[in-house]
Protein backbone atom coordinates (compact mmCIF):
# COMPACT_ATOMS: atom_id res chain seq x y z
CA UNK A 1 0.00 0.00 0.00
CA UNK A 2 1.31 3.95 -0.99
CA UNK A 3 2.69 5.47 1.56
CA UNK A 4 0.22 8.97 1.87
CA UNK A 5 2.71 10.78 3.82
CA UNK A 6 4.96 10.30 0.72
CA UNK A 7 2.26 11.07 -1.68
CA UNK A 8 1.67 14.13 0.47
CA UNK A 9 5.58 15.17 -0.17
CA UNK A 10 5.18 14.49 -4.10
CA UNK A 11 2.67 16.83 -4.41
CA UNK A 12 4.28 19.08 -2.13
CA UNK A 13 7.30 18.84 -4.29
CA UNK A 14 5.03 19.50 -7.45
CA UNK A 15 3.61 22.77 -6.14
CA UNK A 16 7.43 24.16 -5.66
CA UNK A 17 7.90 23.30 -8.78
CA UNK A 18 5.35 23.87 -10.49
CA UNK A 19 5.01 27.72 -8.48
CA UNK A 20 8.79 28.43 -8.68
CA UNK A 21 9.74 27.51 -12.04
CA UNK A 22 6.29 26.68 -14.05
CA UNK A 23 5.00 24.28 -15.81
CA UNK A 24 7.41 22.81 -18.14
CA UNK A 25 9.25 21.89 -15.11
CA UNK A 26 6.59 19.43 -13.64
CA UNK A 27 8.09 16.36 -15.29
CA UNK A 28 8.41 13.17 -13.69
CA UNK A 29 11.92 13.23 -13.82
CA UNK A 30 12.35 16.57 -11.98
CA UNK A 31 9.67 15.61 -9.44
CA UNK A 32 11.59 12.15 -8.52
CA UNK A 33 14.76 14.41 -7.77
CA UNK A 34 13.18 16.90 -5.84
CA UNK A 35 11.44 14.24 -3.76
CA UNK A 36 15.00 12.26 -3.12
CA UNK A 37 13.64 9.17 -5.23
CA UNK A 38 13.99 7.28 -8.46
CA UNK A 39 11.35 8.05 -11.04
CA UNK A 40 9.92 4.46 -11.15
CA UNK A 41 9.44 4.80 -7.61
CA UNK A 42 6.98 7.62 -8.43
CA UNK A 43 4.64 6.00 -10.12
CA UNK A 44 3.54 3.59 -6.50
CA UNK A 45 1.81 6.76 -5.83
CA UNK A 46 1.02 8.66 -8.78
CA UNK A 47 0.18 6.74 -11.77
CA UNK A 48 0.95 9.37 -14.32
CA UNK A 49 1.66 12.82 -14.44
CA UNK A 50 -1.67 13.92 -15.06
CA UNK A 51 -2.70 12.34 -11.82
CA UNK A 52 -0.21 14.49 -10.12
CA UNK A 53 -1.66 17.45 -11.82
CA UNK A 54 -5.08 16.45 -10.86
CA UNK A 55 -3.86 16.31 -7.04
CA UNK A 56 -2.92 19.63 -7.45
CA UNK A 57 -6.00 20.85 -8.66
CA UNK A 58 -7.82 19.34 -6.35
CA UNK A 59 -5.36 21.44 -3.83
CA UNK A 60 -5.49 24.61 -5.51
CA UNK A 61 -9.86 23.93 -5.54
CA UNK A 62 -9.42 23.37 -1.77
CA UNK A 63 -7.41 26.76 -0.78
CA UNK A 64 -9.74 28.58 -2.98
CA UNK A 65 -12.91 27.38 -1.33
CA UNK A 66 -10.86 28.44 1.96
CA UNK A 67 -10.14 32.32 0.37
CA UNK A 68 -13.52 32.47 -0.50
CA UNK A 69 -15.06 30.93 2.91
CA UNK A 70 -12.92 33.59 4.54
CA UNK A 71 -14.06 36.63 2.36
CA UNK A 72 -17.50 35.78 2.55
CA UNK A 73 -17.15 35.04 6.65
CA UNK A 74 -15.60 39.11 6.63
CA UNK A 75 -18.28 40.31 4.07
CA UNK A 76 -21.16 38.43 3.93
CA UNK A 77 -23.27 38.24 0.83
CA UNK A 78 -20.76 40.56 -1.08
CA UNK A 79 -19.91 39.21 -4.47
CA UNK A 80 -17.18 42.31 -4.45
CA UNK A 81 -15.40 40.60 -1.78
CA UNK A 82 -15.87 36.77 -3.07
CA UNK A 83 -14.17 38.23 -6.29
CA UNK A 84 -11.35 40.46 -4.66
CA UNK A 85 -10.72 37.28 -2.95
CA UNK A 86 -10.63 34.69 -5.93
CA UNK A 87 -8.42 37.61 -8.01
CA UNK A 88 -5.83 37.35 -4.83
CA UNK A 89 -5.61 34.09 -4.59
CA UNK A 90 -4.82 33.34 -8.15
CA UNK A 91 -2.15 36.26 -8.46
CA UNK A 92 -0.33 34.97 -5.81
CA UNK A 93 -0.09 31.21 -7.19
CA UNK A 94 -0.25 32.04 -11.26
CA UNK A 95 0.88 29.02 -12.10
CA UNK A 96 -1.38 26.64 -10.36
CA UNK A 97 -4.14 29.30 -11.16
CA UNK A 98 -3.50 28.08 -14.67
CA UNK A 99 -3.21 24.57 -14.07
CA UNK A 100 -6.56 24.29 -12.29
CA UNK A 101 -8.69 26.54 -14.71
CA UNK A 102 -6.66 25.51 -18.21
CA UNK A 103 -8.15 21.95 -18.39
CA UNK A 104 -11.04 19.68 -18.11
CA UNK A 105 -11.34 19.01 -14.28
CA UNK A 106 -11.78 15.27 -13.17
CA UNK A 107 -14.19 15.89 -11.00
CA UNK A 108 -14.41 12.20 -10.40
CA UNK A 109 -10.85 11.81 -8.52
CA UNK A 110 -12.15 15.05 -6.85
CA UNK A 111 -12.53 14.66 -2.90
CA UNK A 112 -16.49 14.31 -2.70
CA UNK A 113 -18.13 18.14 -2.34
CA UNK A 114 -15.35 19.52 -3.27
CA UNK A 115 -16.38 21.50 -5.90
CA UNK A 116 -19.50 22.18 -4.53
CA UNK A 117 -18.01 23.31 -1.30
CA UNK A 118 -16.10 25.74 -3.44
CA UNK A 119 -18.78 27.17 -5.27
CA UNK A 120 -20.82 27.67 -2.08
CA UNK A 121 -20.02 31.36 -0.99
CA UNK A 122 -20.87 32.39 -4.53
CA UNK A 123 -24.20 31.16 -4.52
CA UNK A 124 -25.12 32.82 -1.54
CA UNK A 125 -23.31 35.85 -2.48
CA UNK A 126 -25.76 36.48 -5.80
CA UNK A 127 -28.68 35.21 -4.40
CA UNK A 128 -28.68 31.33 -4.77
CA UNK A 129 -29.14 31.13 -8.35
CA UNK A 130 -26.58 29.29 -9.55
CA UNK A 131 -26.67 30.23 -13.39
CA UNK A 132 -26.01 33.83 -12.18
CA UNK A 133 -22.89 32.17 -9.99
CA UNK A 134 -21.72 30.41 -13.12
CA UNK A 135 -21.97 33.67 -14.78
CA UNK A 136 -20.14 35.41 -11.96
CA UNK A 137 -17.41 32.95 -11.71
CA UNK A 138 -16.63 33.30 -15.51
CA UNK A 139 -16.65 37.04 -15.17
CA UNK A 140 -13.73 36.36 -12.38
CA UNK A 141 -11.86 34.20 -13.77
CA UNK A 142 -12.04 35.91 -17.49
CA UNK A 143 -10.93 39.31 -15.63
CA UNK A 144 -8.17 37.17 -13.64
CA UNK A 145 -6.59 35.09 -16.48
CA UNK A 146 -6.36 38.28 -18.79
CA UNK A 147 -4.73 40.21 -16.27
CA UNK A 148 -2.45 36.87 -15.82
CA UNK A 149 -1.50 36.71 -19.31
CA UNK A 150 -0.48 40.26 -19.07
CA UNK A 151 -3.88 41.17 -21.65
CA UNK A 152 -5.10 44.36 -20.45
CA UNK A 153 -3.63 47.74 -22.41
CA UNK A 154 -0.89 49.34 -20.43
CA UNK A 155 -2.52 52.11 -17.91
CA UNK A 156 -6.11 49.98 -17.69
CA UNK A 157 -7.92 50.72 -14.28
CA UNK A 158 -8.02 47.08 -13.17
CA UNK A 159 -9.64 48.08 -10.19
CA UNK A 160 -12.59 50.31 -11.97
CA UNK A 161 -12.94 46.84 -14.50
CA UNK A 162 -13.42 44.84 -11.68
CA UNK A 163 -16.00 47.51 -9.44
CA UNK A 164 -17.85 47.63 -12.70
CA UNK A 165 -17.97 43.76 -13.11
CA UNK A 166 -18.67 43.12 -9.77
CA UNK A 167 -21.35 45.64 -9.41
CA UNK A 168 -23.59 43.53 -12.03
CA UNK A 169 -23.61 40.38 -9.85
CA UNK A 170 -25.29 42.35 -6.75
CA UNK A 171 -28.64 40.44 -5.85
CA UNK A 172 -31.54 42.51 -6.96
CA UNK A 173 -33.20 42.85 -3.80
CA UNK A 174 -29.64 44.18 -2.35
CA UNK A 175 -29.43 46.93 -5.25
Amino acid sequence: MPDPTRAQQIIAAARELLEQEGPDALTMRRLAERVGIKAPSLYKHFPDKSSVETALMAESLHETAEALKAAEAAAPGSFQALAAAYRTYALAHPHLYRLATGRPLAREALPPGLEDRAAAPLVRAVGGNVDTARAAWAFAHGMTILELNGRFPPGTDLEAAWATGSAGFVPTHAR
